[in-house]
Parts: structure tokens; sequence; C-alpha cells
């Protein structure tokens, strides 16, 4: 095989015990996508000849969710870094190229910093290449001495440095690449002499150097990048980072973010320029959103599709698609499979469900529709309700263009209401409604006479 080719092997085994969930550490989300789906994101311009995830703890799990996008090798028994890339000799022995190592806990590297990584190794003589990065506080992390000539000649621990290495800023980010043939024969050389009886991957480093091989280093530009999650604190700190980086990225594309530290935009989000956003707003999934919208405080807009010059004040959208010139809320709830065309107005308090609403259709309070056609320009009074289900089942009812439903008018489904018909305020609809009639369906109204003095509270 070609000494130019690259591998990557990425370690996603552990427990996560500290983070105190069922679910596999690597699967909880920053940003909207899983640790590990940013982790893969940034080792995809590399181009791998193989990519392969080592699994153990929640490994059906993990292994279902990354799919066909790399090879797995179990660690079902975590004895350490070192065991754990030693699973994947057997996919790895017969490569004469290099091996980008990295933790599937590490969502926040850049591809470009791989990539220059990975190059710097490629054009030096080094056995390995570790990832490094300048810490104002770097208590906690591993230590990068190096010689005077630049090469790494060790890694030190926090707790085996010495007064004088403690004070070293450049610390160890766990990512190495390594030459591949080196790598497994120095892995075979590691001992498990230490308190927790574990095989580490740093170890190999000074079996190399002690073999006369060279040490490099390549130094981040971005501390934040080395940052892993271990713990709750440390995800709510990535997920700070990660949309910090979203939102920058969208503002320089022209979309205008009022409060960018309180909007929460994920990454698989698509924005057009001159989009105005407020602060608290959340949005996520597989949203694309046009040109030209308003979308104020307090809204929530999940997989949804948003055209042009919309405006959104402080309502949920759930997988609905508005056309044009819609206007949405206050408070509107819009749920899936909601189809609004241009210019339909959806007013405070009203919910739409599976139901497709016409231009110029506008239903300003108060209403339920669901599970309904309703065409153009149709006028639907406040507290108006699509009275769609009977327990069991659920019906679907029309309204055809120009209709005019009343006020707390209850349109008992399945219900056909035609072109330019009418309800009366307070009908309970239960048969079609024929075009140009008026469905009146109430009680005649009675007065009871003196009725005043009959009230208890009056006599």
């Amino acid at each position: 095989m070609s000494k130019d080719e690259i591998n990557v092997l990425i370690l996603a085994a552990g427990q996560g015990s500290r983070m105190k969930s069922a679910t596999p550490k690597v699967l909880h989300r920053v940003a909207g996508q899983t640790m590990i789906d940013w982790v893969l994101a940034s080792v995809s311009t590399l181009h791998a000849s193989q990519l392969i995830t080592v699994i153990g703890v929640g490994a059906q799990r993990v292994q279902e969710h990354v799919g066909d996008r790399s090879k797995f090798v179990s660690q079902m028994v975590q004895l350490g870094t070192g065991h754990a890339v030693q699973q994947a000799q057997s996919e790895l022995k017969d490569s004469d190229g290099v091996t980008l190592i990295m933790s599937g806990d590490t969502p926040m590297f850049r591809p470009e910093t791989l990539s220059e990584l990975v190059a710097e190794h490629q054009n030096s003589n080094n056995a390995v290449t570790v990832l490094t990065a300048i810490a104002e506080d770097p208590t906690g992390y591993g230590r990068i001495v190096r010689g005077d000539d630049d090469t790494v000649i060790k890694i030190v621990e926090q707790k085996d440095a010495s007064v004088t290495e403690r004070h070293i800023k450049e610390i160890n980010t766990g990512v190495y690449v390594f030459d591949n043939q080196l790598l497994f024969d120095a892995l075979s050389k590691v001992e498990n002499n230490n308190a927790q009886g574990e095989y580490y991957l740093p170890d190999t480093l000074d079996i190399l150097r002690h073999d006369g091989q060279q040490i490099g280093a390549h130094t981040l530009h971005d501390f934040t990048e080395s940052l892993g999650v271990n713990d709750r604190v440390a995800l709510a700190t990535a997920n700070q980072i990660m949309h910090g980086r979203i939102n920058h990225e969208l503002m320089v594309s022209g979309v205008e973010l009022i409060d960018p530290t309180s909007t929460y935009i994920d990454k698989t989000v698509k924005i057009a320029a001159d989009t105005v956003i407020e602060g608290g707003v959340t949005i996520l999934g597989d949203t694309v959103i046009g040109t030209g919208n308003l979308i104020t405080q307090g809204s929530r807009i999940e997989n949804s599709l948003i055209g042009d010059n919309n405006v959104i004040t402080a309502s949920h959208l759930e997988s609905a698609q508005l056309a044009n010139g819609v206007t949405v809320g206050p408070y509107a709830h819009l749920r899936p499979q909601t189809d609004l065309a241009d210019n339909v107005h959806i007013g405070n308090f009203v919910e739409v469900k599976d139901a497709k609403l016409g231009r110029d259709t506008k239903s300003g309070h108060l209403t339920y529709i669901g599970n309904a056609t309703v065409g153009e320009d149709v006028n639907i009074g406040a507290g108006s309700i699509f009275v769609n289900y009977d327990g069991v089942n659920k019906f679907y009812s029309t309204v055809g263009d120009h209709a005019f439903i009343g006020s707390n008018t209850k349109i008992v489904a399945p219900v056909s209401i035609a072109d330019e018909a009418i309800t009366a305020a307070g009908s309970t609809v239960t048969e079609d409604v024929p075009k140009h009639a008026m469905a009146i369906a109430r009680e005649r109204q009675t007065n009871k006479a003196d009725f005043w003095a009959r009230m208890p509270h009056k006599q």
C-alpha cells in the first residue's frame, strides 16, 4: 500500500461515566449533531483510505448511528487508549501510510486543523506528530516537553510533572498522526504497569524516541478546538462555542442576529441573507429559511421550510412549510404537515396541523385547524375548531375559495364547505355546505322574561 495513504481511527468505546447518562457519550448532541458526527465531519476532507471507529459501551447504538460512514472494531473491555488502538491492528496491519488517531468526544476540531496536522507529519521525518495547544491554565493536561531542536522529548502528565514542567503551557490534545507500521510496533512494547493496569497510547512516544525515532508537534491556533467533553458542564461549553461559530458564519454571510449570544441555531440549518433573528430564538434540524424574514424573540423552529419575507412572532413551528409573505403569531403553533401559501395570516393562539391553507387566507385568533384543505382568501373567525377526531380515527375536511367561516364555528369532519359559502357564528357544521349558501346550525334563541328576579343572589 502507498505511503501517502491516510487512515483515521476514532476512539469511541469508553463508558463516559461522568456524563451520568444512559446515552453513549459520543451520541450526545452539540449544536444539533452528535459529537461523533462532528468528528466524522472534521476528518471527511482527508479522504481516508480506511476510517475505523473503536466501539465498546453502547456499541450497537453507536454503530447504528454512524452506519456505513465507518468500519468498526470492538473493545469490549476498556484497558486504555493503547489497548483500544490495538483492536484495529488487524484492519491496519498492511498499511504503509499514516494513521490519525483521535477521540470521538472531541467535536470542536476544524477540518483544516486536522488537514494541516497530517500535512505537517507527511512533510517531516517524524515517527509521530502530536497535536498540541497553548493553554492559559494547563492544570490537568499532559505537558509537552521539547528539546533545543524543538522536537518533542516527552509528554509528562500533571501528576508526574516537575515544578518546572508544570509551568509549561503547551499541552497534549490527545490527537496524533503516526507512521502506521511504527505505531503498532511501539504498541507491542507498551506495558500496563500503572495504577489503572491500562495500556496508554502516549507511552508509545517514549518507546519511539528510545528507538531513535523523531517525535514532532503541531500547535493549534485556537485552544477551544482541543476541548473534549467528559461531563455535562463541558457539553454546555461545547454547545456555547459551537453556537458562537455557527452564528459568526451566519452573520458574515448576511444574516442579522440581534443578540447572537442568546440565539441557538443548529449547524444543519440554512438561512439566506437579510433575514433578521432576534435573541431568544432556537432553530433546529433541517430547517431552511429564505431571505427578508423576521423571526422574533421566543420562536422555536424545527425541520421547517420557510420562504421569503415572512414574519414569525414568538411562535413554535415543527415540520411546517411557509411560502412568502406569511405572518405567524404571536403564540401560534404550526405542527407537522402545515403548508401555508403566500400571504396567509395565522394569528395569536392558532394551532394548525396537517392542513394546507391557500393564499391570502386568514385565521386571526384562538382557532384549531387540523386535517383540512382550506382554499384561497378564506376568513376563519375567532374560536373556530376543525373537529377531526372521534377518539379512534382522524377525518378530513375541505373549505373552498373565498368562504367565510363565522366565529365559533365547529366543522365536524368529514365535511365539505364549498367556494363562497358561509357559516353563521356559533354553528356546528356536520353536513356539506353548497356554494353561496349560509349554514346556520344552532338552536333558535329563546328569551325568558323577568328571569333576573329569579337569580338567587338578587333575591
